[in-house]
């Protein structure tokens, strides 16, 4: 009998059905709660990658305690599948190479046909790392302080202007090193500081010309004095101004250390000698009382100020703080003026000094520094070539007409620069 039954195909289907449903709904079950665990899988992840981008707004300024309940309260808030249970977030913030959120979670979405077969959850788990602020930030602000910035306030509005950007700079570091900022005040020459008298990277020959005693009074200069035979004696060193000139060309277009020869800086007791500049520091109170120490006197050198500028950054004399490679370095030089060149250690032709700047602007921007300068004309003079040929781009070039623009354009500038900082 049970012969013939295997071998009639008339009405087999049934049986056969009959033997393959509970397997056939088996997979379809099977199949439905893994696709159900994929999607809550999905969700989970989208939730804990919002979360970390959330949570990355305050990280920084929370304790550990904090974070971890702003991020589990986060990501509840998001993922509201009803499905999916024995959800745990951690969380984790670090600021070793850039500042970073780091989220892991895990849960369990509770199956409907598994569980005929002793699996009534399938466990799912996501992580997601958020990083920011992984650039440092370096500015060198270089200032004029020529005597045409005591008229039309602007001087007071640059200072003004100079301490909100060092407020909108401090508020993007978000450790200490983040930002640096140097400040170098000029007119014709640069201050480099009086008690630096004693330093190799100085040269003494053009001071000691002008700097002295002739055994006979009527000689003046040291040439003159020994030319007839007289003695000369220099003075001493310590009672030099602090100001130094141009360097020899064409060192005084590049950021060559100053460690020998024409690379050193010609000391120079300069009348009209500017504030002294302070180098690369986060030190936000002394670069403050910096700015609100600088005064208006003197003729117009941006070149040298220019080039003092990007040595800041970069080289001897300075000693400029090493890079951490698990950054990227933004170097930005920030040049405002009120006039047009007048005078340098060769020149008193605008046209001669500004071809030395323009090889400065040159070669700072093809060093890969970002250059914004900046033009106050409140005397309508004519607008600088030479600035808006040094400027990075047409962006970073700005035409100020008064004093209180000097304000708005340094706000934008920071903001500008606050953003490139803190950039994801």
């Amino acid at each position: 009998m049970l012969v013939r039954f295997l071998k009639d195909c008339r009405g087999g289907v049934a049986p056969l059905m009959g033997f393959l449903a509970i397997p056939l709904m088996g997979f379809v079950g099977v199949a439905v709660d893994y696709s159900r665990a994929n999607a809550a899988r999905t969700a989970f992840q989208a939730s804990l990658d919002s979360t970390a981008l959330m949570l990355s707004k305050n990280a920084a300024t929370q304790t550990g305690a904090d974070l971890q309940t702003a991020a589990t309260d986060t990501f509840n808030a998001l993922f509201t599948r009803t499905d999916v249970t024995n959800v745990a977030i951690a969380a984790n913030y670090t600021s070793a190479g850039g500042s970073q959120v780091i989220l892991s979670g895990s849960a369990n979405v509770q199956t409907n046909f598994l569980g005929v077969l002793g699996y009534g959850e399938i466990p799912i788990g996501a992580s997601t790392t958020t990083t920011w602020g992984n650039s440092r930030l370096r500015v060198a602000l270089v200032l004029d302080n020529t005597g045409s910035m005591a008229s039309s306030s602007k001087m007071t509005a640059l200072q003004t202007a100079s301490q909100n950007l060092l407020n909108q700079l401090k508020a993007a570091a978000v450790n200490e090193g983040d930002v640096y900022v140097s400040i170098v005040p000029f007119s014709k020459d640069v201050n480099v500081g009086a008690d630096k008298n004693a330093e190799a990277w100085l040269r003494w020959d053009l001071w000691e010309e002008d700097n002295g005693s002739c055994s006979n009074s009527t000689y003046s200069s040291q040439s003159s004095c020994v030319s007839h035979s007289k003695t000369w004696t220099p003075a001493s060193h310590t009672t030099w101004n602090g100001c130094v000139t141009d360097r020899d060309q064409n060192f005084d277009t590049t950021n060559d250390p100053a460690n020998a020869g024409g690379t050193l800086y010609p000391a120079e007791q300069y009348s009209s000698c500017p504030v002294s500049l302070m180098p690369l520091s986060y030190d936000w109170p002394t670069l403050s009382a910096k700015i609100t120490a600088m005064t208006p006197n003197g003729n117009t050198n941006q070149a040298i100020g220019l080039q003092m500028g990007w040595q800041s950054l970069t080289a001897a004399p300075f000693t400029v703080p090493p890079k951490d490679p698990n950054y990227k370095y933004n170097q930005v030089i920030i040049l405002l003026t009120d006039g047009l060149n007048t005078q340098d250690r060769w020149y008193t032709s605008q046209s001669s000094i500004d071809k030395r700047q323009q090889k400065t602007c040159d070669n700072i921007k093809a060093a890969g520094i970002t250059l914004y300068t900046v033009q106050v004309n409140t005397g309508n003079d004519p607008t600088s070539t030479l600035l808006q040929n040094c400027a990075s781009d047409s962006n970073k070039f700005f035409l100020l007409k008064t004093s209180n623009e000097i304000v708005t354009t340094f706000n934008q500038i920071g903001t500008a620069l606050s953003n490139l900082r803190l950039a994801m």
